[in-house]
């Protein structure tokens, strides 16, 4: 067996492995009739390098929009600027209090196996904080994603970029992609923001546009591409805000604009190591949001309960085709 295809093809037959692979021959088909694909990602997903394979799939036409965690879209760009100054930490259970002290006390803060240096954290809050001024000067407001797009063609940022085929917001940028990040406030960039505005800095919060407003974009984004058949498709890695804030499109579209008619998701994935559990919703199993209006009962629906930096490239490399 020469491909990833071929394998998962011949030895996932069984449990998540069958799930996995019908999930990835759904989505294939789903392309294949001209569908789009809508991905919602949380967890530390830039930081595990996710780039190196949703790039591609995003150049390759196979991701048509984005919600992330703020983390994981500053994640991304830490790494196109500083990869080479990460640090590995293989023995990260077993560090003592003391050694992340030193590990703080070195510049670096840690996520899992893997140390990020705060100088790459201050380079980009850099780049950005003259942005935000300005627009906030003039008026003008813009989702976090367009102020990074806008702060990588900085010269003084392009000349640090480390491995560029393997970061997703730059493919994002390259195609247009709508990128949506909820709770943004909930990120390093996010915080250097607010500590902009408290200091005064910055003029005013509105220069970044809020919560609601991108809810308002991608409502609008959701109702221009939702026709024709097959329609949108939607991949959750992870839960939490980023998924939720994003499937809710189509009630918020049906249920309080009253435009009834509007197709639903038509495809769902769900990529989660969370349990079902009490209120929870990261392991909720997919058929919850039925009765929410999030999906119906003919959608076809897939729930992988593993590691999503284990599955998620799996999921791609298939339908990429490798």
């Amino acid at each position: 067996m020469a491909t990833v295809r071929e394998f998962i093809d011949y030895h996932f037959e069984h449990f998540n492995a069958r799930e996995l692979r019908a999930a990835a021959r759904a989505y294939e088909a789903h392309i294949a009739a001209g569908g789009r694909m809508f991905l919602a990602m949380a967890g530390a997903m830039s930081t595990a390098r996710v780039g190196r394979i949703l790039a591609r799939a995003i150049r390759a036409g196979l991701i048509h929009g984005v919600s992330c965690t703020g983390a994981n879209l500053e994640e991304d760009v830490y790494r196109l600027i500083g990869g080479d100054a990460y640090e590995d930490v293989p023995a990260w259970s077993k560090l003592s209090g003391e050694q992340e002290a030193a590990l703080a006390a070195r510049g670096f803060s840690r996520v899992t196996d893997t140390a990020v240096p705060e100088s790459i954290m201050l380079a980009l809050e850099e780049a950005l904080f003259v942005r935000w001024q300005a627009a906030a000067a003039s008026g003008r407001s813009a989702t976090p994603a367009a102020f990074l797009f806008d702060a990588l063609e900085d010269p003084s940022l392009e000349e640090q970029f480390h491995d560029p085929a393997s970061s997703w917001v730059l493919a994002a940028r390259d195609a247009s992609l709508p990128v949506f990040t909820p709770g943004w406030e909930d990120s390093t960039t996010g915080n250097a923001f607010s500590a902009a505005v408290m200091r005064g800095d910055v003029a005013t919060h509105a220069c970044v546009e809020p919560g609601t407003a991108q809810m308002t974009r991608l409502a609008r984004w959701y109702i221009e591409h939702c026709e024709p058949a097959p329609g949108v498709g939607f991949v959750q890695v992870g839960g939490g805000i980023a998924g939720d804030f994003a499937i809710c499109t189509v009630p918020l579209i049906v249920k309080e604009l009253q435009l009834h008619d509007t197709r639903p998701w038509s495809y769902y994935c769900q990529i989660s190591d969370a349990e079902p559990t009490y209120g929870g919703y990261s392991g909720a199993i997919p058929s919850e949001k039925i009765s929410w209006h999030k999906l119906t009962a003919a959608t076809p629906r897939f729930s992988i309960h593993s590691d999503a930096t284990i599955v998620f490239p799996l999921l791609l490399a298939y339908v990429l085709g490798d």
